[in-house]
């Protein structure tokens, strides 16, 4: 018994289980962030919702069901994931910073979407826009000019 215990533990550090699925795509990796800021203030709304079907319909010109099942996914990989890393790094290493820019601009008009944002959407925001490497003037001017289209002060 104790030579089955023995193999048993040799084997598992000799090949340790992977739980990890597949590294997400670039396309899920933006969903899940702008998801991260639609669930900071634990509440998520309808005109929410709707802002980010209609953000990532533009964003990656997709249709009726593939915009569904991304953003499924998205909520599924923000609720089960630890952090940010991995949805961060990818899209480090894929935007450029004007898109990184925009991503961040598109944060503000999922938080302003139910009618304004809070502290809370902000302050995740901001974090995510450091981890993100956009400057913090960058950070103040597109929440200008999301503030300036809703016409919210």
């Amino acid at each position: 018994m104790l030579d089955t215990i023995q193999r048993f533990f040799q084997q598992a550090l000799a090949e340790p289980e992977t739980e990890a699925g597949p590294a997400p795509t670039l396309e899920l990796a933006t969903a899940a962030l702008l998801c991260e800021v639609m669930r900071a203030d634990y509440h998520t709304d309808q005109a929410q919702l709707d802002a980010l079907r209609d953000l990532l319909k533009a964003r990656f010109h997709l249709k009726g069901d593939d915009v569904e099942e991304l953003m499924e996914m998205a909520r599924e990989e923000v609720e089960t994931s630890v952090d940010h890393y991995q949805f961060v790094s990818l899209v480090k290493q894929h935007y450029t910073y004007e898109q990184r820019c925009d991503l961040v601009r598109m944060m503000w008009i999922l938080a302003n979407a139910d009618g304004g944002h809070n502290a809370l959407e902000e302050h995740r925001i901001r974090r995510l826009a450091d981890l993100l490497y956009v400057s913090h003037s960058d950070f103040i001017r597109t929440k200008l000019q999301v503030q300036g289209i809703s016409g919210q002060p």
